[in-house]
Parts: structure tokens; sequence; C-alpha cells
């Protein structure tokens, strides 16, 4: 059956166009990773077999201990990290184990669906205003596609989202929303407040007004030394929440250090249970005017299971005005990125393939 594939267009066809995914290739049992998710050399990912990094503790954050005894520790422990690596993991973030697991299952389920039963989200095409399911990234603009399916759901409020969210999925996904959007504005108080600002209530819900979450699906690779999940890059929005499974896969690149003694790597992120990940998006690094930085990276697929992630992005509004804070241009000596739509840089983004942190390039001040 993959001697089918060796025509480009039919390939594409079949997993983009006509909605049957990566997971599609892998059902017809094919033995190889079709030429069109072959990666170039220098964009694999070498799986190697080692603990976390010292200056990347296992250790998340306990947010429990927020207004707390320990609250200042708890704090520091975020904002250096948004500072340095922009991610940290959490636990007691208010999400119960059973509905994390729920969550995975329910991921798992729907793309065990038949293709037509998903094809009905497919984008472009979808049914629903505020689901789009759909294969890699911006395959119409990839030259290598990633090895990924998704499903996303909009946020518009509660009655829309159990209206127009897959049925099977919307309830714990909509909780799982919710109860994330709840942490992020914490989060996001913490952050700001370190800045030395202060923001009126509506003003810091404006930067996470506009939610989604979505399930993505990286299925078993027969060659997952030649593929990608995700390609390098990093989230456009401000925060992002990412519950992974016991699977792994995830790599966050390691900016080099010459103060800390520190080299440029990628590191795989571990998994831990009941854990979930933070990430900072591009909106904070240009908000703290390269203070904080949102962080580059990516996933490897694997060929002993299928792989689920359940990610929330919170974002501005689309007309939302993004562009460095007065007091953060006053400490920097001026600004380094100029002031965006929201919408604008979305688009941007939208309209290349994954490239690592390229998508700062449209906001970025070039200076000689």
């Amino acid at each position: 059956m993959a001697t089918s594939f060796e025509n480009g267009n039919s390939l594409f066809d079949f997993v983009v166009k006509n909605g049957n995914g990566v997971k599609g290739l892998v059902d017809l049992g094919i033995e190889k990773v079709p030429e069109r998710y072959i990666q170039p050399p220098n964009e694999r990912i070498e799986k190697v077999d080692e603990g976390p990094k010292e200056h990347l503790s296992s250790v998340p954050v306990d947010l429990s201990k927020l207004d707390g005894p320990e609250h200042d520790q708890v704090v520091n422990a975020i904002v250096t990290s948004a500072e340095t690596l922009g991610f940290f993991q959490v636990i007691n973030h208010g999400m119960s184990l059973e509905l994390l697991e729920s969550l995975k299952d329910a991921a798992h389920q729907f793309f065990a669906q038949p293709p037509q039963a998903k094809a009905v989200y497919l984008r472009g095409v979808s049914t629903s205003p505020l689901v789009t399911y759909g294969s890699s990234f911006v395959p119409e603009k990839e030259k290598v596609l990633e090895w990924k399916d998704y499903v996303k759901m909009i946020y518009t409020n509660d009655v829309d989202a159990l209206e127009h969210w897959p049925k099977d999925i919307k309830e714990v996904a909509l909780d799982y929303l919710k109860l994330s959007a709840k942490m992020v504005r914490r989060l996001l108080e913490i952050l700001i407040g370190n800045l030395g600002v202060k923001l009126e209530d509506t003003e810091l819900e404006s930067l996470i007004e506009m939610k989604n979450v979505s399930m993505n699906l990286y299925p078993i690779c027969p060659n997952p030394e030649l593929t990608v999940g995700v390609g390098r890059h990093s989230d456009g929005g401000t925060l992002i929440v990412l519950l992974q499974d016991c699977v792994g896969g995830l790599y966050i690149k390691v900016e080099e250090d010459m103060v800390a003694g520190r080299k440029e790597e990628w590191i795989e992120i571990p998994s831990i249970p009941g854990a979930l990940v933070v990430n900072l998006g591009d909106v904070l690094q240009i908000l703290s005017n390269g203070r904080y930085t949102s962080v580059e990276h990516r996933v490897r697929t694997t060929s002993k299971q299928s792989r689920v992630s359940i990610p929330v992005f919170c974002s501005p509004t689309p007309t939302a005005k993004i562009g460095p804070l007065p007091q953060q241009v006053e400490l920097h000596g001026g600004p380094l990125y100029r002031e965006v739509t929201f919408q604008d840089y979305i688009t941007n983004i939208f309209a290349n393939a994954h490239e690592g942190k390229k998508s700062l390039d449209f906001a970025k001040i070039n200076t000689i």
C-alpha cells in the first residue's frame, strides 16, 4: 500500500485533504516513513537516555504554597524559570489526577474514530465554527510534514462549547480549559507584578482573553529517527498549559549562558505524574522587552506507542496591541520590539512553517 504514496500529491490528499491524518497512514500498516515526512539531518532529534540536567530540575513548582509561608520562594521559582528557560512544571494546580487521566483517554478515543467521523471537523470545511481537525502545522507551507494529528476547540463561552465541540470530549475538555485559565490568570499576575507593573483586571484579562484547547496525537512511527512530531518553534500567545502523557518526547532548547557556564542544548522534559507544563509565549517576551523568554520547543516521535498531549492556549484578543511595557523600555534603554496587533502577529506565524523563534522577527526592531 505504501507504494501508492510515492506521488507526493496522493499522500497529501490522503492525509491532509481527505482527513485520514497520520493515523490513517499508520492504520494502513506502512513499514517505513514516506519521503514527505523525512526531516533533513539538522532537524532530526537524537534520543539521549539520561536524567534531567541539574539546571533543569525535575522538581515542579508547588502552587498550593502560594500565599503561604513559602510564597516568596514559589514566586522566585516561577520568575527565574520565566527569565531563563521560558517554562516550568506545576503540581497542586487545582486539577485532579482523575480529570487529567480522563483527558488523555478522551483524546485517544477521539482519534480512534473512523476517518469520516473526524473529517466533519476538517480544516477549511468544518461543520463547527469552533472546531478544527487537521494534520501537521501548516501543511501547505511545509516542505516536510510533521508526524501529528490534532483537533482544536476554540472557547467563546460554555454554552457554545457544549453545543459545538465534539460530543465525546467536550465536557472534560471544557473543565480542563476553565481550570487552566484560572491558574494562568494567577501566574500572569505574578509575572506582570514582578515587572513592577500594575495592570487593571481588565488589562490582565485582555492578555489571556482568547482561549482554545487542543488534543494532539503523535501516532506510532516506524522511523522516529527520521521524523519530528512538531518542529522547532515558540508559541505565539501569552501562556500555554500542557498535559503530556507518560510516553515523553517534549524537548526544549536551553540557550547558551556564558556566565552560568551553560552550553546551548536540547533537553527532554520529564513526564511527572499529575504535573502540568507551563510555557511562556512570544507575547510575554515582547511585553517584558526581552526580560522573559518564550521557550523554543519541539516533539520527538516514537516507535513504541502513540503519544497524546493536550495544550490550552491563552492569548490576547485579535485587535489587542502588543508591545513592550513602558517601564521595561525605560529599564532597557529603549524598545527591542515594535507594537503590533496580535492578529497581525499570529497571521505571520501561520503563514510560515515552523522555524525556531523566527516568528519574533516580525515584531523585532532591527538595531545596528
